[in-house]
């Protein structure tokens, strides 16, 4: 029996708002969800797994419709969707009124459920979230639903205020996979039989790294899975040292290469370091109109800031390595300006002066 866990999704979410590409990447979430339903049919999946936070809220019937008819693809797939603490399944939630037309079960939330699937000898077990937050042991308590059927747990959280649990005391309950959520990055906790698949795309400049989804099997009673990177569009942050004193048109077409190799469709926070007398002026609006530009962070610092900081710190850390660093001797004068200046920003930065 093939598998695939997904979770995370938000949609409905629109990333990055204010920003150019903001309205493009609410659309690309869905795109997303129909890229791992088009996975389902050429894979022959039997099953495909949501582990919470599908929305970015609470949907309404019309999200509810929406999703119905795209999972009426999988005419031979069955899906089983657990409610996180983001798209919690309150008492006015619009799923307990809504009948799924496609082979769609939801776990009911506020309570541990067994969904037997009969055709693929598969019992998937979860407690879907009826609250935003859950600080009981409530995912150690769950143990499999049925003997001698391929058991799989669905469960979304892990941290203190949405359902703690022990790895080690889950991973002696005996399921043939756990299949996590709640968290954006994927997380492989034990092989082959426990994995967070973290969300299909990234939703803010904090998600970096790649985003996938997990393709599992389960065959002869041994359950081998493989994570697979599937995103659109990653966050990218990247460093440009300009102490060699390059312009600012210098440094722009240094950035446009950079973004040039890294791909288009990614989101750029750039930085520019260096030990300088002047910071380079750089053409930002001809960059941003033409690149995903997140940000752009001068962390230049001048030399006469540098000098100024070596007789300012008399008597405190920060002197005391700056005059070291003056009496280095190995060192030539351009290396010792460095050091003193990467010194100075690591102190600044932990506070140690």
């Amino acid at each position: 029996m093939k598998f695939v866990h997904i979770s995370d999704v938000y949609l409905g979410a629109q990333p990055d708002p204010g920003k150019e590409w903001s309205e493009d990447r609410k659309k690309e979430l869905y795109e997303a969800l129909d890229n791992i339903i088009q996975v389902c049919l050429d894979e022959k999946v039997g099953l495909l797994m949501i582990a919470g936070n599908l929305f970015a809220g609470q949907p309404t019937t019309e999200d509810l419709v929406d999703l119905d008819e795209r999972l009426l693809k999988l005419e031979k797939t069955r899906t089983v969707i657990l409610c996180g603490y983001v798209d919690y399944m309150g008492a006015d939630s619009a799923y307990n009124g809504y009948e799924f037309k496609s082979k769609t079960v939801v776990l009911p939330g506020g309570k541990t459920t067994n969904a037997y699937l009969k055709g693929i000898n598969t019992c998937v077990t979860g407690f879907s979230y009826d609250r935003p937050e859950y600080t009981e042991d409530i995912i150690d308590e769950i143990s499999p639903g049925r003997e001698g059927a391929v058991n799989i747990l669905l469960a979304c959280g892990g941290d203190q205020k949405h359902m703690p649990f022990d790895r080690k005391s889950l991973a002696r309950k005996g399921y043939d996979y756990v299949a996590l959520g709640g968290s954006m990055k994927p997380v492989h906790i034990l092989k082959n039989r426990m994995a967070y698949s973290g969300s299909l795309e990234p939703l803010s400049v904090r998600d970096t790294g790649r985003h996938g989804y997990i393709l599992g099997e389960v065959k002869d009673g041994k359950t081998s899975i493989k994570w697979i990177p599937c995103n659109k569009r990653s966050y990218v942050t990247f460093n440009i040292d300009v102490s060699n004193g390059i312009s600012g048109e210098e440094l722009s077409d240094a950035i446009v290469d950079r973004v040039r190799k890294m791909g288009y469709d990614n989101i750029y926070t750039i930085t520019y370091t260096g030990l300088v007398d002047k910071s380079p002026e750089i053409d930002l609006k001809r960059i941003k109109d033409r690149y995903n530009i997140y940000d752009v962070v001068d962390n230049t610092v001048y030399r006469s800031d540098l000098l100024c900081a070596a007789e300012l710190h008399k008597g405190d850390l920060a002197g005391a390595f700056c005059k070291a660093t003056e009496e280095a001797e190995d060192f030539d004068e351009e290396i010792r300006e460095k050091m003193m200046m990467y010194g100075i920003e690591a102190m600044s930065m932990t506070g140690e002066r």
